[in-house]
């Protein structure tokens, strides 16, 4: 079957109906719609810090480990400030053309801000991207499969793009993700925000812009990305640095409520 946004009445109304949906155990939901009557069809997400997060071998404790390998002392304490300074440099790219060179020079800022400003700071970064592409790496947070679980028991399809170096459908299939598309930049080579990573999804799910949601953790990237295109958007603001973001949950079990699924409609199959 097919999922009309509801509006007005009451229960599980949704993010894109009047009502604020209200179900039980769906904490973390927040916002009202701004979005007409449609019909849903599919769901897009991000990957890292959506569904996924990085393992010890990707955090601070490993950067020290890595840079030490290579002559450098890298403060772990000074991670999480150097990796957000990169993102700004990184966003200085508005070309959007996926480059490994640019993921090196994104980490090797990571390093230097940690600490490692010496002639070692390029192979430790190059020896961290390397790290980044192996899918054992990351652990999906404990929200995620039951959640599509219940999106693909209503029918609907899902995707997943991404930027980095990853092979998306490996890391899918790695982590048993039951999803139909995934693409990663590295492999279409444009990032997001780019509308066409966007619309290659919707493509091979064969939906459109305003039949799909994309839930994603950056406002940039994936919600101002996803809208300029017409599609529905909703943040996953885990660390809550967004309260005033309308369409948002902290906890991905919240985005069934959100879409205004209801529970006694799971299960049905979906109509072509």
């Amino acid at each position: 079957m097919v999922h009309p946004f509801r509006r007005g009445g009451t229960g599980a109304a949704g993010f894109f109906g009047f009502a604020v949906p209200a179900v039980a155990g769906c904490a973390g939901v927040a916002g009202r719609s701004r979005y007409p009557r449609l019909v849903l069809r599919a769901v897009i997400f991000d990957v890292d810090f959506t569904l996924s997060r990085p393992g010890p071998e990707l955090g601070p404790e490993a950067y020290r480990r890595v840079g030490a390998a290579h002559g450098l002392e890298l403060d772990p304490a000074r991670y999480e400030e150097a990796r957000l300074a990169a993102f700004e440099d990184l966003r200085a790219h508005p070309e959007l053309v996926h480059d490994e060179e640019i993921w090196i020079a994104f980490t090797e800022d990571i390093v230097r801000g940690m600490g490692g400003d010496a002639d070692g700071a390029r192979a430790c970064a190059t020896a961290m991207v390397r790290r980044w592409e192996i899918h054992a790496n990351f652990d999906l947070y404990d929200d995620v499969i039951p959640v599509l679980e219940t999106l693909r028991g209503h029918g609907l399809g899902i995707g997943l793009i991404s930027n980095g170096q990853r092979d998306l459908e490996e890391f899918a299939r790695h982590h048993y993700l039951d999803v139909d598309v995934a693409i990663g930049s590295k492999s279409h080579g444009r990032t997001k925000p780019h509308a066409s990573i966007f619309e290659k999804a919707l493509a091979a799910l064969g939906a459109s812009a305003l039949e799909t949601v994309m839930v994603g953790d950056s406002y940039e990237d994936d919600i101002e990305g996803a809208r300029a295109l017409g599609m529905h958007a909703i943040l996953v603001d885990r660390d809550e640095r967004y309260p005033g973001e309308p369409d948002r949950i902290t906890d991905l079990r919240a985005l069934p409520a959100a879409l205004g699924l209801t529970p006694s409609s799971w299960g049905q199959p979906r109509e072509a």
